[in-house]
């Protein structure tokens, strides 16, 4: 039931960090993956890395924030296998601000790269989903709760939450299934200016039950499952896989 064998999954941002991670579990899952990314260093990393694992694996290169290049780009990788069955939406980019700071420039860049970016990917993935498939975004915390400091973060998180549920309920009938995942708090490049100061580092952990942060390969299962006949009764939902955060709040 949580085979991917058979299955070609499309996974964005997925040069390093989560995006490389959940890669990494799709391949060792069966399926075979699809780097999507804007630096071609970091890409053929990640594909080095798979390859290495045995997994069937390739690179496109191109910007989630411009629609015309996300259909090239899926065009390129329908045409390895003649079919697409996963997307993992996880492109994002995050820049704290304090809202009375935050610019036009910078509200666009972190709506355009989460949130429209991530619409036009999975409209791209269900024009090419003839049989369905599955579609994972991945959310946040803030999808949630409000965080200050992270006004154009959260409403771009908070909407993807939306485009999941409103996804879900239109595409059902074409058999595409549509969730998310909500990492807590997890040490990526996209977080490391929080994990240098060991006040919060203390202070986040007696906020987490289980004690610990997240560890990337603790997302793996989640999106597996959410992309397997495991899943199949399963969309328009959000997985939180935060150590008890949202629970104990």
């Amino acid at each position: 039931m949580f085979s991917l064998t058979g299955k070609v999954g499309l996974v964005t941002g997925a040069g390093r960090g989560i995006g490389r991670a959940l890669a990494l579990a799709l391949g060792r899952a069966g399926a075979s993956v699809v780097l999507l990314g804007r630096e071609s260093a970091s890409l053929q990393a990640a594909e080095a890395e798979l390859a290495g694992e045995n997994c069937e694996v390739m690179h496109v290169l191109a910007d989630v924030r411009d629609p015309v290049a996300i259909d090239a780009a899926f065009a390129t990788a329908r045409q390895w296998h003649g079919r697409l069955d996963v997307l993992i939406n996880n492109a994002g980019i995050e820049e704290p601000c304090a809202s009375l700071a935050v610019t036009a420039t910078l509200w666009d860049r972190i709506i355009d790269t989460n949130l429209k970016g991530a619409f036009f990917c999975a409209q791209a993935a269900a024009r090419t989903m003839s049989c369905g498939g599955s579609i994972v975004n991945v959310c946040s915390l803030t999808s949630a709760v409000g965080v200050p400091g992270a006004a154009p973060y959260g409403a771009s998180k908070s909407g993807l939450a939306g485009l999941t549920r409103a996804l879900a309920a239109e595409w059902a009938s074409t058999g595409i299934r549509v969730n998310g995942i909500g990492p807590g708090y997890f040490r990526t490049a996209l977080t490391e200016s929080f994990y240098r100061d060991e006040d919060w580092q203390r202070t986040m952990l007696g906020k987490i039950p289980l004690g610990r942060f997240g560890r990337l390969e603790d997302l793996g299962g989640a999106v597996v499952f959410l992309c397997s006949d495991a899943s199949a009764y399963i969309t328009g939902q959000i997985l939180y896989v935060d150590g008890g955060y949202l629970a104990s709040i």
